[in-house]
């Protein structure tokens, strides 16, 4: 999945936090409603802006952040 496009990270919009699309939904918003134990379904229906594509997107960008987290010095 690349999140190039759907991961947007603007300082003037919610602190410089990485956000969907340029919307005030952050990438922590949706992996908090996630780790809360939302499921995927219902994040959809709650916010009905967002698609599949952008919580595969969160996913993703959250896994390759960490990745790189680890294997920095």
């Amino acid at each position: 999945m690349k999140y190039k496009n759907i991961i947007t990270i603007n300082a003037g919009r919610r602190g410089g936090q990485p956000t969907i699309r340029g919307m005030r939904i952050t990438v922590y918003d949706v992996l908090k409603m996630l780790a809360s134990g939302m499921t995927r379904n219902e994040i959809l229906e709650d916010f009905p802006e967002l698609t599949k594509d952008d919580i595969k997107a969160v996913l993703t960008y959250a896994s390759d952040r960490e990745r790189s987290s680890i294997i920095a010095p």
